[in-house]
């Protein structure tokens, strides 16, 4: 009886987020369809109210990244997320398609973020000898693996995949794949 009064509240609090902060809003729309794709779920119909639910019910990740964004609700977010103990600093401008695998231990302190940015645990992303003005700007279509670190007044480029373990302390080009402590260029991304 608890787990199916748990479920209806959950179906209950899910309607009231969508109307409230989904309905409208673009971001959090591209939010959700990146997440879909890239985890490859099969929603049906495909609405976006219905990927909406589907993320809220099965990826406490998304409600993270959800949660974050909407920067409220703190009393609803113990329903749909884990204690992840990650941090994304919110003067951090992050465009849509935000999209995360496992979020623990993960720092996000940058200028701005573009449009369909991926990341997994452990990333630090921050400033350097601590002044909030040299901080990275990282572009679009960007995916970082998990143990990642990017400091610094530094630009990464679009169409960027960052492989585990790096440390990118300088620019980067876009459509390119790194990877390294230093992160050096290992493949140039010919169609990027």
């Amino acid at each position: 009886m608890i787990a199916f009064f748990k479920k209806v509240m959950k179906k209950i609090c899910i309607e009231y987020l969508y109307k409230k902060y989904v309905l409208d809003n673009i971001i959090i729309q591209q939010d959700i369809e990146q997440t879909i794709a890239v985890r490859g779920c099969h929603v049906v119909p495909k609405t976006i109210k219905r990927k909406f639910n589907h993320l809220m019910f099965y990826y406490p990740e998304y409600a993270f990244i959800f949660f974050w964004r909407v920067r409220s609700t703190k009393w609803m977010r113990h329903r749909f997320t884990k204690d992840f103990h990650c941090k994304i600093f919110e003067s951090t401008l992050v465009d849509g398609g935000l999209m995360c695998y496992h979020p623990f231990a993960s720092v996000i302190n940058a200028k701005s973020i573009g449009k369909n940015f991926e990341f997994r645990n452990g990333l630090t992303i921050g400033n350097k000898s601590n002044d909030n003005r040299k901080l990275p700007t990282i572009g679009n279509d960007v995916v970082v693996g998990a143990n990642v670190v990017i400091i610094g007044d530094i630009t990464i480029g679009d169409n960027v995949i960052i492989g585990a373990g790096s440390v990118v302390v300088k620019d980067v080009p876009s459509n390119t794949i790194i990877a390294g402590n230093p992160a050096k260029i290992i493949q140039s991304q010919e169609n990027g």
